[in-house]
């Protein structure tokens, strides 16, 4: 895949997927523009509509959008330092959390973790649906999280998510090209064949 000017191109499938699957990327770039609230909405309630075990919907979203300033800085100083430069200009910085234990019967579950990530690819591609891109990070000073927001015991802080407006602007400073060529380098998945098995594993699948 080789970006197109200062946008990054679609996704080079082996196979055709849906058309926001090939358009979803992480930048490292934002334009520092505010995320509409509708549009925000939207993408947490794709997020709701992940399926998970037992319907427990253990994820849950720490929000602070540009706008909101103070709320903004915290969360972002609850960022690695490597990543605080490039996620200070999204529109929206998330933290999130996963329920330990199942709501039902207080027994742990072991899935948390994958149905959060359900969820945040929802969300993800929803985000791509209107004109916003996401980049999930897991660069995140959990106990700083735990302390600012105050997370109960049974719950854990897991990830960030940075989701604004993609900078298509050409880079301006070294700073700026350093973050471009990170971004639009050639992207490369591991072919299905190294993934998909049968009868015993490592065993590739006959029918790929």
């Amino acid at each position: 895949m080789q970006s197109v000017g200062w946008k990054m191109a679609v996704n080079e499938t082996d196979l055709e997927v849906l058309p926001v699957i090939a358009d979803r990327w992480s930048p490292y770039r934002f334009d520092g523009r505010e995320v509409e609230d509708d549009k925000l909405r939207q993408c947490l309630e794709a997020a709701r509509w992940a399926a998970s075990s037992f319907n427990d919907q253990p994820w849950s979203w720490i929000v602070a959008r540009r706008q909101d300033g103070e709320a903004f800085e915290a969360m972002l100083q609850c960022l690695l330092e490597a990543n605080r430069d490039w996620a200070s200009h999204a529109g929206v910085l998330i933290c999130t959390v996963i329920r330990t234990n199942f709501s039902y019967n207080q027994k742990p579950n072991r899935v948390a973790l994958h149905d959060l990530g359900a969820a945040a690819a929802l969300m993800s591609l929803q985000a791509t649906s209107l004109g916003l891109q996401t980049h999930q990070m897991a660069g995140v000073n959990l106990s700083q999280v735990r302390g600012q927001y105050q997370i109960p015991e049974g719950y854990e802080p897991a990830t960030a998510i940075a989701m604004g407006y993609a900078d298509e602007r050409e880079p301006n400073s070294d700073a700026e090209q350093m973050l471009e060529d990170r971004q639009s380098g050639v992207r490369e998945r591991t072919p299905l064949k190294n993934q998909v098995f049968m009868d015993a594993f490592g065993q590739s699948a006959s029918w790929l």
